[in-house]
C-alpha cells in the first residue's frame, strides 16, 4: 500500500491536489491511505518552499504546483513495488 501525503493548509491549491490524487489512485485501482498534512512544522520537515506538496512513500515528487491527474499517476506508478 502507497503512503500518499497532501502538505497544505487547506486552501483551495491543497484541495484540488487531493481531489486530483484520490482520483488518480482510483483509476488505477490501487490501496492507498491519503493523508492531508496542515501542520505548519510537518510540513516544514519535508523541506518544501511552497504547497502544495504531494509526497508518495516519504519521497516529495511535486511542490508548489497542481500536477494533472496524469502526471500523479505516473509518480504513482513510479512508487509502486516492483513485483
Amino acid at each position: 500500500m502507497l503512503s500518499i501525503k497532501i502538505l497544505g493548509s487547506g486552501c483551495p491549491n491543497c484541495k484540488r491536489l487531493e481531489q486530483l490524487t484520490r482520483e488518480a489512485v482510483d483509476r488505477m485501482s490501487i490501496e492507498a491511505q491519503v493523508e492531508k498534512v496542515t501542520d505548519y512544522a510537518a510540513i516544514m520537515e519535508y523541506n518544501i518552499l511552497s504547497t502544495p506538496g504531494l509526497v508518495i512513500n516519504e519521497k516529495v515528487v511535486s511542490s508548489g504546483r497542481i500536477p494533472s491527474v496524469a502526471e500523479i499517476t505516473s509518480f504513482l506508478a513510479d512508487s509502486l513495488p516492483v513485483l
